[in-house]
């Protein structure tokens, strides 16, 4: 579990798409330098998100470290375009007994969006994102939480039919993550708000349960819920 807060920036050394050694597991692998401030207290298996992804830790020195790729990784995130020399967000797990100062960001990146504007606004910016995935687009609501290349972000304006949102990014901010040294047209790893999937999750199934005992859906669960309040009101 992250909170979006990036901790740091570290500049990536090397993407392989197949690194042989044990720490490379005989597939693709991302090393990560200039990461110090994050590894005083890392172990082997300690994660670490890279951009917004949840990556495991398969080596380590006192300033970098190596994480493996998966194929599923490598098709949802941007993490196989990166190249030597590329800034990266890091941000560990979270603590226990922190701040929580983000929002609830579980590292598990659903699509990628492109920027399609970089507007500024007095002293900060405003990004236009438009999503790869359609089917994300109820998830992201005005004011609502959504992580970008795991940064917590708040989203201002929503457009469902063309598919795209807002995000505005503070000076402060802008200094400390990468998304300004992005250019339009590249992408960026994108993160919902979970509690959105779970609660859609939970009412769907409620839903067709209702359904399924000879109901119509909503009605019949809507009018099962009044006639329980009506009846503890007699």
């Amino acid at each position: 579990m992250f909170t979006g807060i990036v901790e740091c920036m570290g500049r990536v050394v090397e993407f392989a798409r197949l690194d042989t050694t044990t720490a490379g597991g005989n597939g693709a692998s991302l090393t990560i330098a200039e990461a110090g401030s994050v590894l005083g207290d890392c172990h082997l298996g300690d994660s670490i998100a890279i951009n917004g992804t949840c990556l495991t830790v398969t080596e380590f020195t006192a300033d970098s470290f190596k994480v493996g790729l998966a194929p599923e990784t490598l098709r949802r995130t941007n993490l196989g375009t990166l190249q030597p020399g590329d800034r990266v967000n890091l941000e560990r797990a979270l603590a226990a007994g922190h701040r929580f100062g983000g929002h609830f960001v579980q590292g598990h990146v659903d699509c990628t969006a492109d920027i399609a504007e970089i507007l500024p606004d007095e002293n900060s910016i405003r990004y236009k994102l438009r999503v790869a995935d359609p089917a994300l687009m109820p998830y992201i609501i005005p004011k609502g939480f959504i992580a970008i290349d795991g940064t917590s972000l708040t989203v201002c304006d929503v457009d469902d039919d063309e598919r795209w949102f807002t995000i505005m990014m503070i000076a402060y901010t802008q200094d400390h993550v990468v998304m300004p040294s992005k250019a339009v047209g590249d992408k960026v790893n994108i993160e919902v708000d979970m509690l959105g999937k779970y609660v859609e999750k939970v009412t769907t199934s409620i839903l067709r349960g209702a359904a399924d005992a000879g109901g119509s859906g909503t009605t019949s669960y809507i009018e099962k819920i009044v006639a329980r309040v009506l009846q503890k009101e007699a």
